[in-house]
């Protein structure tokens, strides 16, 4: 998904430091590339923005975080959206190029199991998502469920989310497990493509941002371990620190951030938190 956003109509947010563009001069770019989980966030604050900053122009591009942060190193992009940390490897490829990324967390998420609305089942502990994605269990009676065979959904490997499930559901944390998605997987370029087959897959089980969700799936409640209560994912529940399964989203930039750069994204840390919201990620707290 690509967007070059450059819109005049009446303002919606005050961004600091707002000026008018000086006649004669084009527009500054702002290029914004990387986690399609934070892509629809990213497009809001860039049209928000620029309503307020008719002198900037902001470009928003999808296609994984990984994407995003390779192309922020190699200095085709000027801010990497992620849904994840850059990895070690990452950060060793930026200092190669005399990068020091500088990290900013810009909302947090929640990371939705979800189901067929006729699936029976309301909620699974972090070990039975653990069994069911790399292949232990199999079928949905093993769970409570009907007696069907089990159809894994996941984002593609390129995705923070896949990561971040991968590291902190399937492996639960534990840095030292080697633990896979199952290789009958199915794995979708975007959180809609999950959301569309489970819709209409009653044996499907997929993992989305919160603010995908959509009412014509079925969202589970997730339980640390199976004494615990099963929590539904929210913006109260991931403030309280209640839901297990969520995480911050990021930008990185090539040093320091000075001129419009600086200027949006610390717009994006103060005014942009009400987009947030409305989104349906969680907002920065105070």
């Amino acid at each position: 998904m690509i967007a070059a956003l450059s819109l005049s109509s009446c303002q919606r947010v005050h961004p600091p430091n707002a000026t008018p563009p000086v006649p004669g001069t084009a527009p500054q770019t702002i290029e914004n590339k990387g986690s399609d989980t934070l892509v629809n966030l990213a497009l809001a604050w860039a049209e928000a923005y620029i309503q307020a900053r008719p002198d900037v122009r902001i470009s928003v591009t999808g296609g994984g975080s990984g994407t995003g942060i390779a192309a922020m190193i190699n200095g085709t992009v000027d801010i990497a959206n992620a849904s994840r940390a850059m990895t070690e490897e990452e950060l060793r490829a930026s200092r190669v190029n005399g990068i020091e990324p500088i990290e900013f967390v810009v909302a947090r998420d929640a990371i939705a199991v979800v189901v067929h609305p006729d699936n029976p089942v309301d909620g699974l502990t972090l070990q039975q998502i653990s069994d069911i994605y790399t292949g232990k269990i199999t079928n949905w009676r093993e769970l409570g469920g009907e007696d069907r065979p089990i159809v894994l959904l996941s984002r593609e490997s390129n995705s923070g989310t896949y990561i971040y499930f991968l590291e902190y559901v399937l492996r639960m944390g534990d840095t030292r497990s080697d633990l896979l998605f199952s290789p009958d997987t199915l794995l979708l370029p975007s959180s809609e493509g999950i959301t569309a087959e489970v819709r209409q897959n009653p044996n499907a089980i997929g993992y989305e941002g919160l603010g995908y969700v959509t009412g014509n799936v079925k969202v589970l409640g997730v339980a640390v371990r199976e004494q615990d209560p099963y929590v539904m994912p929210s913006v109260e529940t991931v403030n309280d620190g209640l839901y297990p399964v969520s995480r911050p989203l990021y930008m990185y930039v090539r040093g320091e951030p000075v001129g419009e750069i600086a200027d949006y994204l610390n717009w994006i840390l103060t005014d942009g938190q009400e987009i947030v919201l409305e989104l349906g990620f969680v907002p920065l707290e105070g």
